[in-house]
């Protein structure tokens, strides 16, 4: 059973975005700028983003990084920097390198692993050359952009992978993550922010030993059960589930709820699924549209992820009718 704070707050996010689904730039305008640089999150909050993401992991020193990854060398020079630094597996990892050694790398569109390849081709050439982030880089990146727009823009923080960094550091990564934020006042009211993790376990501590005051999001890689909704209900307040588990195409080719985002609302939960790209629409959609007024209109989904968020921006303010003329 949700209690009466955490009502409260989800009454209060739904009631400061209108009701409207939010737009999360996912790792930023990843679609036009490399991820989690700062060009990207610049150009999301230009888009008109109501939420930016931040995955994070850990430096050598217990910094928080801006990365997708664990690893490396898919998205920075790591390799070329420090051709020694690998560990056995062959892969180089930020909980091997301090914030001093990381401030030397510079970033590059991800690639496939081994190669110079682009994990999603023809977006954009080359490498944007910029240096990898801090999460309190970022925050205060934010803030200014805020301050200068008249914006307040929410964070949207995933905690990457845990239980790796636990038998690291022999340290919880969420409390380390409570300890940052409370450094900049950040309590979800006046700084709207969603913590968001793949492992239950993180999020259950976050609840029951923390008392995390921030909404929680448990993110999804396969469509749950009822029974499993109503137990994340418990702990989170929320589920990011992939696209391509909210809905099916039937034969004779209607789109229908696979009742995913009805359970989870029903259980008092918001459902923000993941991603919307231009280059790849799940199996039940058609094109880029079809997957917003899918989302939008039809299953009524509280916010999504995009590497297009000025797509997401427009999509959203036509098929709820506001829309600047």
């Amino acid at each position: 059973m949700i209690n009466a704070t955490w009502v409260v707050l989800l009454f209060c996010i739904s009631f400061d975005e209108s009701s409207r689904p939010i737009v999360i730039a996912h790792r930023g305008a990843s679609g036009y700028a490399v991820e989690h640089t700062e060009s990207s999150k610049t150009l999301a909050h230009a888009q008109g983003a109501d939420y930016i993401e931040q995955d994070v992991v850990l430096s050598k020193d217990r910094q928080f990084i801006v990365s997708h990854d664990i690893t490396m060398e898919e998205t920075t020079n790591v390799e070329e920097r420090y051709p020694d630094r690998a560990r056995e597996d062959g892969r180089y990892y930020f909980a091997d390198f301090t914030w001093q050694e990381i401030q030397q790398l510079h970033t590059h569109e991800r690639t496939k692993r081994g190669s110079d390849t682009p994990a999603i081709p023809g977006r954009f050439p080359g490498t944007a050359g910029q240096r990898v982030v801090r999460l309190s880089d970022e925050i205060a990146l934010l803030k200014g952009l805020d301050a200068t727009t008249g914006k307040n823009t929410g964070l949207y923080i995933e905690l990457k992978s845990p239980k790796f960094h636990k038998k690291e550091f022999q340290t919880s990564m969420g409390e380390a993550l409570l300890q940052l934020l409370e450094q900049y006042g950040i309590d979800g009211q006046s700084r709207k922010c969603f913590v968001q993790c793949f492992e239950p376990e993180e999020l259950i501590d976050l609840h029951d030993r923390l008392h995390c005051k921030l909404p929680l999001i448990q993110l999804l890689g396969k469509k749950p059960s009822d029974d499993d909704v109503v137990n994340i209900a418990r702990y989170a307040q929320g589920i990011g589930p992939s696209l391509e588990g909210l809905a099916i195409r039937t034969p004779s080719g209607d789109i229908e709820s696979t009742g995913l985002v009805e359970s989870a609302k029903k259980a008092g939960m918001q459902v923000h699924p993941y991603t919307v790209r231009k280059e790849m629409q799940p199996s039940w959609s058609t094109s880029m549209d079809e997957t917003h007024r899918v989302l939008v209109d039809k299953l009524k989904v509280d916010g999504f992820f995009t590497d297009f968020p000025d797509l997401g921006r427009q999509a959203v303010d036509r098929n709820t009718g506001t829309q600047k003329e």
